[in-house]
Order: structure tokens, then C-alpha cells, then sequence
């Protein structure tokens, strides 16, 4: 059993299908915990996410908060974070499009920073 297997099984099963849902959605990344969350990477870190009582918190970083502003309007944010009410449906293709977008971030800084030491 890995740690996120760990992880999930602490909560109720509403929950638990959740977050499985989300590891789903991020699945291509390389997983770990971090913080005590599951944390997924590509080129650093993309990705955190916890479950709470009443919500899933989202960590996909500052630049992503600010990228998707407008699209998480009805959501409680942060410098950092969203907070998904989980008695709300979970929005997994905006959660898609956000890893998406840290995914480019982190190649970009990834390239830019190999560019940088070839000078």
C-alpha cells in the first residue's frame, strides 16, 4: 500500500471516491506525500491536495490561482489554494486544465533554467 493509499482510506468512502478521482485526474504525474498531502511532480512539484471535513483542498500554486481566477470565482481562494466544497460537485476538468498548466509552467522553467546554465 502505497502512503496516498494510506492516505485515502482515513476518510469516509464519499470522500475516498473523491480523492481517487482526483489521483485519476493527476495520474500521470509522480506521486508522493509532502506536507502529510498527496503531492504530485513533473519537473518539481505540480500539485497538492488534502481532504477536510467539509472540503478538498487544492494546491496547485500561486501562478495557477491567478491563471484560473475568473474560473474559481465561486470557490474559497487563497494566495495558494482553492477550497472545493465537497457537498458540490468536484470541478475535475478545471482541476485537468490547472495540472495541465503547471505542467507547461514547470517545462518552461525547467528549459529556461537549462538555457541558463549552458550561457
Amino acid at each position: 500500500m502505497s502512503f496516498s493509499d494510506e492516505y485515502i482510506i482515513q476518510f469516509p468512502e464519499e470522500v475516498q471516491e473523491i480523492v481517487k478521482t482526483l489521483r485519476k485526474v493527476i495520474k500521470d504525474e509522480e506521486e508522493k506525500i509532502s506536507y502529510q498531502m498527496p503531492t504530485f511532480g513533473l519537473y518539481g512539484n505540480l500539485v497538492r491536495f488534502a481532504a477536510y471535513k467539509k472540503h478538498i483542498g487544492f494546491y496547485p500554486t500561486p501562478n495557477a490561482i491567478s491563471a484560473f481566477e475568473s474560473a474559481l470565482s465561486e470557490y474559497k481562494c487563497s494566495k495558494g489554494a482553492v477550497q472545493f466544497p465537497i457537498n458540490k460537485p468536484i470541478p475535475y476538468e478545471l482541476i485537468t486544465e490547472m495540472v495541465i498548466f503547471r505542467v507547461e509552467a514547470n517545462k518552461k522553467k525547467t528549459a529556461e533554467g537549462k538555457s541558463q546554465k549552458k550561457k
